[in-house]
Parts: C-alpha cells; sequence; structure tokens
C-alpha cells in the first residue's frame, strides 16, 4: 500500500470514529503513521494510544465514546446510561461503567471512570448496542438502568435511583391498563425483570407501587 494511500486509508477511518493503535493492524498500516499525521496536524492525539480528527464535532457523549473504545469490555451504566437514555439531565462528573466481577479495573489518565462490578445475569442482562460518534457502545437498557440505581444505591443515592425511576415512568411507552395496572411485555414487566436480574425487586418494588 503506497503512503498516500495509507494516509486516505486512515484519516478515513478516523472519520469514523476515534482510532486505537490496534485497530491499524486490521489494514495493514504501521503505527508510526498514528505518530507521522499526528506531528503533521491532521490527527489529535486525544488520550494515550487513542487518536481523532482534530476537528471532529464532539458531542455530550463524547467522553462515553472515548471510554468504550479504550475499554471495549465494559458496560456503560448508572449515571451516564441515565444520560444516554434522556433519563436526568445531569451531566456526571465521570463515566460510570459495568464490568465482569473477576475483570482488571481499568485505569484511564482521562477522562475519570467510576466501575461497578457484577456477574451472571446483574452483567449479562439488558446489554444494549449503541453507536456514540461512530463507536459501538454497549450500555445498560433504560430498564436494566433503573434496576441499576437501586442496586448501587449506594454508590449514586437512593434518591438518583427514585428520580430516574420516575423518569422511566414518565414515558408515554410506560402507560399501562386500567383494568391489570399493566400489560404483558409492558415497561413495567421489563423493569421487573431487570430488578429480577439484579435480585432488588423487593427493594424496588415499594417505589415502583407508590409511582406507578
Amino acid at each position: 500500500m503506497r503512503s498516500t494511500s495509507k494516509t486516505e486509508t486512515l484519516l478515513r477511518l478516523a472519520r469514523a470514529g476515534p482510532l486505537r493503535a490496534r485497530d491499524l493492524a486490521a489494514v495493514g498500516i504501521p503505527r508510526t503513521y498514528l505518530r507521522r499525521l499526528s506531528d503533521r496536524g491532521l490527527l489529535e492525539r486525544l488520550d494515550r494510544g487513542l487518536y481523532g480528527l482534530p476537528d471532529a464535532p464532539a458531542t455530550e457523549l463524547h467522553t462515553i465514546a472515548q471510554v468504550a473504545k479504550r475499554v471495549p469490555h465494559a458496560t456503560i451504566a448508572l449515571l451516564s446510561a441515565l444520560q444516554v437514555h434522556g433519563l436526568t439531565t445531569e451531566a456526571p462528573h465521570a463515566v460510570w461503567i459495568l464490568i465482569d466481577r473477576g475483570a482488571r479495573t481499568p485505569r484511564l489518565a482521562h477522562p475519570k471512570l467510576e466501575v461497578v462490578h457484577a456477574s451472571g445475569a446483574a452483567r449479562e442482562h439488558g446489554v444494549e448496542q449503541h453507536a456514540i460518534e461512530g463507536v459501538e457502545v454497549h450500555i445498560t437498557s433504560p430498564a436494566k438502568t433503573v434496576a441499576d440505581c437501586f442496586r448501587y444505591r449506594r454508590h449514586v443515592g437512593l434518591d438518583v435511583a427514585i428520580a430516574a425511576l420516575r423518569e422511566y415512568l414518565r414515558r408515554p411507552e410506560g402507560t399501562r391498563t386500567r383494568k391489570t395496572g399493566r400489560r404483558p411485555g409492558s415497561p413495567i414487566d421489563v423493569l421487573v425483570d431487570a430488578a429480577n436480574a439484579d435480585r432488588v425487586y423487593s427493594v424496588l418494588r415499594p417505589y415502583l407501587e407508590a409511582l406507578a
């Protein structure tokens, strides 16, 4: 592959989202090209081992995309997932992630991380895939995020968990039938499933009955 072709390929990849050095191996481009293009001002070093276009538009979820790229085995959760799903108006001071109980806690210079651990259903239930700034992001679903807030209420605060539940129930798709109080497959059923996966239904139930 010619030098100009490698440069064009690298810039095309960067337009799709942040790049890690190891991403270049799949297209046969030496890692030294990242440094070369950075020196020429065509790429910008976002963090250790992470590069992007200097004029790339950054969204309010930019740090989430960065973390998803740097820690691909993590799931965006709790306050950060609330932000993505529009269940809060607060911008978290860190990116919250959920990882396997036995996994090593990642260390990043930036952005700041808040890490919680889980295993089994509490780790695997309700994980969705979203695209943020061209990066594939694993993130807990709205229902699982609310359940997680109750599971990790000592980390995020019970007031945050209750507020998230209230916002979840306010959504149009959260309307219930008058006869049964809920319909099969309704958002409340989905939330109950998530709470059972997290083993916090007994904690969540009084608040759900009060707000639903």
